[in-house]
């Protein structure tokens, strides 16, 4: 990992921040591409607060204001990342807008929302970024998106987030056929929620939190992923403890909010 470069959308806080961080240990580079520029009322961290904490952890950061609903501001975004940094060799895909509200009570403002971040921006830097992955070392997109399960119950339960999201796996599995050779795609998922603040500041946030991991079991198993050859991995759904479990880890305590504690599975796993 020393010397790549990795765009991280979403990464001044959570799992975006976790990741990028695990990255730095190793030497990367990291472009730490999210909006909050200044302080949230409810959320911790900035991209400039995040980029101070991946250069202590010993890498290079790149703190770059962007919404990935707007091209421009994506396309300013990975131009001054090449001019930084010479190139792109990992793109995590890891910005994403949540709203678990049945059909009724889902706001045509948060579907739009849901939608313009999690399928359109996913793409759109996945556009921008797929000239340099192309010319990079190792090059992987990984995205943070669940396996595609056409159970009816997920549909039943929040339509519009599970379009959103599964819309993202397929941008995936799109992305694997045509750059097969060229780039690695592949998706990670959580085995159980990971207690974010964004889980948190959610209704019944600390109920979930106690039966949750921490950040860091996805900055691992994205890791793992990261460091595999692009030619022969890729069109992968990922669940982040069976990639651990498969790198022969066996203990998941130190992952756990409550070690000990019961545990509850993520969205759209069984």
């Amino acid at each position: 990992m020393k010397g790549k470069t990795a765009f991280i959308t979403g990464s001044s806080r959570g799992i975006g921040k976790a990741i990028a961080l695990k990255l730095a240990e190793a030497g990367c580079n990291i472009v730490v591409a999210a909006k909050t520029a200044t302080p949230h009322p409810k959320l911790d961290g900035t991209i400039y607060t995040a980029a101070e904490e991946i250069e202590k952890a010993g890498g290079n950061a790149l703190p770059v204001v962007v919404d990935i609903r707007s091209e421009e501001m994506v396309q300013e975004a990975v131009d001054k990342t090449v001019e930084t940094f010479g190139g792109i060799d990992i793109l995590v895909n890891n910005a994403s807008a949540i709203g678990l509200t049945t059909i009724e009570y889902t706001s045509m403002k948060r579907y739009d929302l849901m939608h313009d971040i999690n399928v359109r921006g996913t793409f759109m830097v996945s556009k921008a970024c797929i000239p340099y992955l192309k010319k990079g070392d190792n090059p992987h997109i990984l995205t943070l998106s669940p396996p595609l399960n056409l159970d009816p119950e997920w549909l039943g339960r929040h339509l519009a987030y599970t379009m959103s999201k599964y819309s993202m796996s397929m941008t995936v599995l799109g992305q694997s056929n045509e750059l097969q050779g060229e780039v690695a795609a592949n998706a990670l998922w959580p085995q159980t929620p990971i207690a974010t603040a964004a889980v948190l500041n959610m209704p019944g946030g600390e109920m979930i939190a106690k039966m949750s991991r921490n950040e860091k079991i996805m900055a691992d198993a994205a890791f793992v992923i990261l460091n595999r050859d692009y030619k022969t991995c890729t069109g992968n759904f990922f669940v982040d403890e069976e990639v651990l479990r498969n790198e022969g880890v066996t203990d998941f305590e130190s992952y756990a909010i409550h070690p000990g504690g019961e545990l509850m599975k993520d969205l759209f796993l069984k």
